[in-house]
């Protein structure tokens, strides 16, 4: 990988803005800067100034501008960083850009600023990871869990563990030294307690990921039920809007329709699907086929049902057996509760997994959302030190508990010391991984190409 060039790309979004920012990183920020830079000597300058100027191509003025001056190493890259404040105007940003690489420059590939600070020791590779889950959260929740791994809790807790790790293993590779004598450097009994305590704190992380995923990327609840149930209703009534369509006709909503609704800094994907019944209408069973599929990769499911329809304690069996039918955490919301019985009324009241609505008058809607809320912060996401958001991360995570494990069950059968070893260096390497104190240039592409260009 070429670090030792200079490289520039817009910091700021795309498209017309009050302002924009252009950032140059490597040795000839400064100078390259300089060339179409009007004002003060920028090379002269100390770290950490702003300077007022103009952009200029020979005598032609392009802008008004201020400039920012970062020294290496005190820099996100550690590498001199120079950052051009311009008007935000596309074409303005452009001929700057333009200018710059005239002089030297050469564009950024996506995330390359990042991976500078990587490569220079500024960041790890989860603390890299967390930079770009930090810019795309959108919830108070997936901001609290970016950024406490930004800040690197999680990977100094991995490098911790790993570096206890790395002592026993070193012993173990002492004695492949001097097989021949027979000897034993790492006590069997203090390593199996390491191993045991290494993956008590690895046990939670893994199953820290499950939660951390969905609120990373979005909580997907699904509304499903018979139809005319009022599945559509709910979904407007929750979003506070005319999203989906509603009439008294069975059947009306044909295919799903998602929206994205943020409730006490959880983002939920609530997921409309189609009346769930058997039916010979071509297009409404291909509606009713998609609300299965849709279903099956929810997190939450909301199952909704008509009280106006619940007569008896059979009926309302029915509905509950048809909701847990499906195998995932469920809410029977019983909507049009203002048209049941008071002695359907109360047994509804009664029965737990049951929420009574009225989403036609916006009657429990409320509820509806602390009840959501609490399902999911009742994990304990926002007192938890350390939550997994990362596939990679988790992948890592397992496959070295796993290696640990076979650790285990080698010294419990007595197996040979060179066994051991391989599955410590398994483990080691898992673990090393994560914070990319093992890696490979394959794996960097894929993680940095998903960044922004000038991140």
């Amino acid at each position: 990988m070429i670090t030792n060039d200079t490289i520039v790309a817009l910091a700021t979004a795309q498209g017309m803005g009050a302002i924009g920012v252009i950032r140059l990183s490597g040795k000839q920020a400064l100078s390259i800067c300089q060339q179409v830079f009007k004002g003060k000597n920028l090379e002269a300058q100390p770290s950490h100034t702003i300077h007022y100027g103009h952009i200029v191509d020979g005598e032609k003025v392009i802008d008004e501008v201020m400039v920012s001056i970062f020294r290496a190493p005190k820099s996100f890259t550690t590498e001199d960083v120079v950052e051009i404040a311009c008007h935000g105007s596309p074409f303005i940003q452009d001929q700057i850009q333009q200018l710059l690489l005239q002089h030297g420059a050469r564009l950024a590939n996506p995330g390359e600023f990042t991976l500078r600070a990587f490569l220079n020791g500024r960041i790890d590779l989860s603390q890299a990871e967390a930079v770009a889950d930090l810019i795309a959260s959108n919830s108070a929740a997936a901001h609290e869990i970016a950024l406490k791994q930004m800040r690197g809790g999680f990977s100094n807790q991995i490098k911790d563990l790993r570096a206890q790790l790395v002592n026993f293993a070193s012993y173990i590779e002492l004695e492949l030294d001097f097989s021949e004598e027979d000897v034993e450097f790492a006590d069997r009994t203090k390593l199996v307690e390491l191993i045991r305590f290494i993956q008590t704190h690895l046990r939670p992380l893994i199953e820290s990921f499950k939660l951390g995923n969905v609120i990373k990327n979005g909580v997907p609840v699904a509304i499903a039920g018979k139809p005319n149930a009022g599945k559509s209703t709910l979904l407007n009534a929750l979003l506070n809007e005319e999203r989906a369509i509603v009439s008294d006709i069975a059947g009306t909503t044909r295919d799903t329709i998602e929206e994205v609704l943020n409730i006490d800094g959880v983002a939920f994907r609530f997921i409309d699907t189609a009346g769930l019944r058997d039916t010979a209408d071509t297009i409404e069973k291909i509606g009713v086929q998609r609300s299965y599929e849709k279903i099956k990769t929810a997190t939450v499911l909301l199952y909704i049902t008509d009280a106006g329809n619940i007569k008896t304690t059979s009926d309302l069996t029915e509905e509950m057996q048809a909701a847990a039918s499906f195998g995932l955490p469920y809410l029977v919301v019983a909507n049009k509760s203002d048209l049941c019985s008071d002695a359907i009324l109360m047994q509804l009241q009664n029965t737990q997994n049951v929420l009574l609505v009225s989403a036609k008058k916006n009657a429990g809607i409320t509820d509806l959302k602390r009840f959501l809320s609490h399902l999911i912060l009742s994990e304990k996401v926002k007192t938890a030190d350390h939550t997994v958001t990362n596939i990679r991360h988790y992948q890592a995570l397992q496959d070295a508990y796993n290696s640990l494990d076979q650790v285990l069950q080698g010294i419990d059968h007595k197996i040979t010391t060179d066994l051991i070893a391989f599955e410590l260096k398994n483990a080691l390497n898992y673990l090393g991984q994560i914070s990319g104190e093992v890696t490979n240039d394959e794996i960097l592409g894929n993680i940095f190409s998903k960044f922004c260009i000038g991140k």
